[in-house]
């Protein structure tokens, strides 16, 4: 057909007036015919069944019933006012009422005329009722004709106040596919669609909005979605294979004297088997003669570390500098420490650079940096300045990475001539399907084993009525020669409201925990560097037993002694960071406690988050719940929820589909890189379309 016939305003279609095609266009972002066919059903109602009202469930639901209006009357006055009809089934009657278009209403309706009511059961003060049904004139002729499953369509509080309901835009669908009589290009190959059984597209797309049966509707709905993902997938392998073949790496081909010497000599233990599982898809990424553009996962404490530092030792193994970008001061710090305690026996010049680094010494930095006689260099969002110029960068390693926007990172690679490996690393995992989307152009490493020694946390949730009983265990804890975190929430748009929390909690904590027995440290965003380093070192040599912070110390904090972690309204907390915060305990040999403080008020989800909480210290597990409750919009942000923007599949329960369209698109791309074969035409159309476009859907007709 006419691809043109698809981009006709929907102010074209038959029965749809000016004002409710404005309604639709803002409502619904519809603006033609493509659009509509496109707007696919929530869900689907049952019609083939009929109650008798004698029958009716005691609980509210959708029902039918077939039977005639006995009665007809205005009750209430001005904007109360409604209208209730006497609905008779022959031997029962139930209320029909309507609160909405009452005039209009009652000149339509007709008395002692069979309808259909079709609506939702209301219970109240004893009765029941159905509020704003659907009627249609019973007429025994075109029973066998009717759909017996309905489409339900996404809506808008104002789209029903302005009467545009479901009915309303099923009509439209119906006399768009079937008036207008659309036929669908078909974009999936025939091998594909014979050997998976898929539904041919044309079918796909009527059965999925006018269902002739349960099966067709499955099918439809199967084939559509596998579609969507299966571009998706393409689109992210296709960007990948791209990447590897346009965009040359340095060939690290050396395994020297700095990996081995760490390797036999300075590793104080075993690495586990992921962690080898991981170094060697790195080492086989970084001989490849491509550039490395990996992911590495791994859960608070799964040894992502000790992985980054023996990458940057094959990158100096071959005559090239490293460089390692951190969110936080703190975590700059920390990597510091940590490569300068773990590059002892060998001969390698580190520096970090940070805002509060003097300026004479970053005038030092920025000379030898360029001259090459830094090896390594580690800092938080300085690195990105124009200043840091590099001799020769090989390999750039970037720490929780979603801390960081495309900008900033891309401004890394731009400071070598030819793009650096890329290593980027977090500790906040990422459900599976995300990471199959989201990041699905990028090679994923997983550390899915924690080392030998790790001890599990035991995690509660204690209201503020329990608060005696938490200060009386933090006492003993403290006896017992362990410290104690006690975390107060961060939240950008209330940053004064938090700060005054953070300070009545301290005041409130001093009182309890008196000095001289008690020393307190305190930590927030509102302070100097040089304070909150010289307050954490307190904490670090045990000058301290309790440091009161904000989520400052969501990572990068290593103090092995602490043992107990306490989140003060921890409602207002995510999964990801209760479970981030949670990590900063049980480093050490002692058994390690996460108390989630909460008012008696608690939300549903916050009811569930909570839980979850006590139930699993599994990272991915966790990052699973978090998709499930909050959805994969919330959790990756802005930046990358384009790539994520779904019509009809859904990453929560549609994983087994998105495993099928990824494993399939991976074949594909295996057997024909470029599409190029004539098996794969319809692939390279709608592909090609599709990256023009930025939508799949556009191309249906």
């Amino acid at each position: 057909m006419n691809s043109n016939l698809l981009n006709t305003p929907i102010d074209y279609l038959k029965g749809l007036g000016a004002n409710r095609s404005e309604i639709i266009k803002k409502e619904l972002k519809i603006f033609d015919y493509k659009g509509l066919v496109n707007l696919f059903p929530n869900r689907y109602i049952d019609k083939s069944k009929y109650y008798k009202i004698k029958e009716l469930p005691n609980f509210s639901c959708d029902v039918q019933i077939i039977g005639e209006i006995s009665n007809l009357s205005e009750i209430g006055i001005g904007r109360k006012k409604r209208l209730v009809a006497h609905f008779n089934d022959g031997e029962d009657e139930i209320e029909l009422i309507w609160f909405k278009s009452v005039k209009w209403l009652k000149k339509s309706l007709l008395l002692n005329t069979k309808y259909i009511a079709f609506g939702k059961l209301n219970f109240f003060a004893n009765k029941v009722s159905i509020p704003h049904p659907e009627l249609e004139l019973y007429k025994p002729e075109s029973l066998s004709l009717r759909l017996k499953l309905q489409p339900i369509y996404p809506s808008t509080e104002t789209l029903v106040k302005k009467s545009i309901s479901n009915k309303v835009i099923s009509n439209l669908v119906k006399s768009l596919l079937f008036d207008v009589k659309l036929k669908f290009k078909e974009t999936i190959p025939d091998y594909l669609i014979s050997e998976l059984k898929l539904l041919d597209k044309n079918s796909s797309i009527y059965n999925v909005h006018f269902p002739k049966n349960n099966e067709l509707l499955s099918e439809a709905i199967r084939r559509l979605k596998f579609e969507e993902l299966l571009f998706l997938q393409l689109q992210l392998l296709k960007k990948n294979i791209n990447r590897k073949d346009k965009i040359k790496g340095y060939n690290f081909n050396v395994v020297g004297n700095n990996f081995n010497k760490f390797y036999k000599e300075v590793l104080p233990f075993e690495l586990t088997n992921a962690q080898k599982k991981v170094l060697k898809e790195i080492r086989n990424d970084l001989g490849s003669n491509a550039q490395m553009n990996r992911l590495l996962q791994g859960d608070v404490g799964s040894g992502k570390t000790i992985i980054a530092f023996m990458t940057i030792l094959i990158a100096l193994d071959n005559g090239f500098q490293a460089c390692l970008m951190a969110p936080t001061e703190i975590l700059s710090v920390q990597h510091y420490v940590g490569f300068i305690e773990m590059s002892k026996l060998l001969n390698i010049n580190i520096v970090i650079l940070t805002g509060s680094t003097k300026a004479s010494q970053k005038k030092e930095i920025y000379k030898a940096l360029e001259l090459g006689e830094i090896d390594i260099i580690i800092g938080t969002h300085s690195l990105i300045q124009d200043k840091v110029v590099f001799k020769n960068l090989g390999l750039a390693i970037i720490d929780e990475q979603h801390k960081f926007g495309v900008a900033q990172r891309s401004k890394l690679w731009a400071k070598s001539t030819t793009p650096p490996h890329i290593l980027i690393m977090t500790a906040t995992p990422i459900p599976r399907t995300l990471a199959m989307s989201a990041y699905g152009d990028l090679d994923i490493s997983l550390i899915d084993e924690l080392p030998p020694g790790r001890r599990e946390i035991t995690t509660v949730h204690r209201y503020d009525s329990n608060r005696l009983s938490v200060f009386k265990f933090i006492k003993d804890q403290i006896s017992e020669g362990r410290q104690v975190y006690i975390v107060y929430p961060l939240i950008e748009e209330s940053k004064n409201m938090d700060f005054k929390d953070l300070m009545d909690g301290y005041e409130s904590l001093s009182r309890e925990f008196e000095q001289p027995k008690y020393q307190i440290s305190i930590v927030h965003g509102r302070m100097k560097a040089q304070d909150k380093e010289f307050e954490m070192k307190r904490f670090e040599n045990k000058e301290t037993q309790i440091l009161i912070a904000t989520t400052v110390i969501e990572v990068g904090v290593n103090i092995p002694n602490a043992s107990v972690m306490v989140i003060e309204s921890s409602e207002r907390f995510g999964l990801s960071q209760l479970h981030q915060l949670r990590g900063r305990v049980g480093r050490g040999i002692h058994k390690s406690y996460c108390i989630l403080m909460s008012g008696n008020k608690l939300s549903n989800e916050s009811k569930l988050r909570l839980k979850t909480m006590t139930q699993t210290n599994n990272g991915f597990l966790i990052a699973e719940k978090d998709l499930e409750i909050r959805g994969p919009g919330d959790i990756m942000g802005t930046q990358q929820s384009g790539v994520i923007d779904l019509k009809i599949a859904d990453l929560i329960s549609d994983q087994k589909i998105l495993t099928y369209a990824r494993k399939f698109a991976k074949q594909i791309l295996e057997d024909d890189k470029n599409l190029s074969k004539e098996k794969n035409s319809n692939l390279l159309n709608t592909y090609n379309h599709l990256v023009k476009n930025k939508d799949l859907w556009s191309y249906i007709g």
